[in-house]
């Protein structure tokens, strides 16, 4: 378990500058659509407090920040939570370049999904986008997550996932045959590629995850496929 942390950290260390690219391999550059869609279904309310997970970069902190900006009266903000200090200077630096955004409402911190630095009933959202499972306790994580969000508060995750049968055979050539090549070509990464997809074959199913955000104890739990269920947006609501 301690390897896998130690093997996480070096991995987004090493694609930290690259992680755009990372992200076009790993989904054909579909990402980006996928990630609007999570972001429109999480429609934060002008005053809520949002904390986006593994979110160093501000892909999706950034796009629930201009939501938060159309009410200019609001007083919303969103904490980029990330365990690589790497992935969060990249964040920061993307912020400082992008007029676009309100700096005030965001904050930066680094540390572990298991032990988040927050008190109980902290937050009204809570979003984790390809991240949870590169955690090294996904229950932890669920029950961190449960323990921050206020009463009716609310769980978003957005991860790969399993595909449905019919290209699945066509999917896993390209995991596994192609994307750590791209890695090599593109990023001179192998083995970074290669443990990314890696990670997503050992993870668990749609409908094993969303049992474990029941288990963890959040209510209307549901999750949605996208792209034929190569990634998939689950949500749970706390009681």
């Amino acid at each position: 378990m301690k390897n896998k942390v130690k093997v996480v950290h070096t991995v987004f260390a090493n694609v930290a500058d690259k992680y755009d690219l990372m992200n076009d391999a790993m989904s054909g550059g579909v990402h980006r659509l996928w990630k609007d869609y999570f972001t429109q279904r999480a429609k934060p309310m002008p005053n809520s407090k949002c904390v986006d997970v593994a979110g160093g970069t501000g892909d999706i902190a950034f796009r629930l920040l201009r939501q938060l900006q159309r009410a200019p009266n609001g007083t919303g903000n969103i904490t980029v939570f990330d365990i690589n200090q790497s992935m969060l200077d990249v964040g920061m630096n993307r912020a400082q370049n992008d007029k676009s955004l309100d700096l005030n409402k965001l904050n930066w911190i680094c540390g572990n999904a298991e032990a988040l630095p927050f008190e109980n009933n902290s937050f009204d959202l809570y979003t984790i986008a390809f991240g949870i499972r590169n955690c090294t306790h996904v229950d932890k994580v669920l029950s961190e997550a449960y323990r921050v969000l206020k009463p009716r508060g609310r769980f978003m995750c957005l991860e790969f996932s399993k595909v449905n049968g019919v290209i699945k055979p066509f999917y896993e050539f390209y995991s596994f045959q192609i994307i750590p090549v791209l890695g090599q070509v593109l990023a001179s990464d192998y083995n970074s590629y290669k443990y990314l997809v890696e990670s997503i074959r050992m993870f668990p199913d749609q409908q094993q995850f969303a049992r474990m955000i029941s288990d963890a104890g959040f209510t209307d739990v549901s999750y949605e496929n996208l792209s034929l269920g190569i990634c998939s947006i689950h949500t749970g609501v706390k009681k």
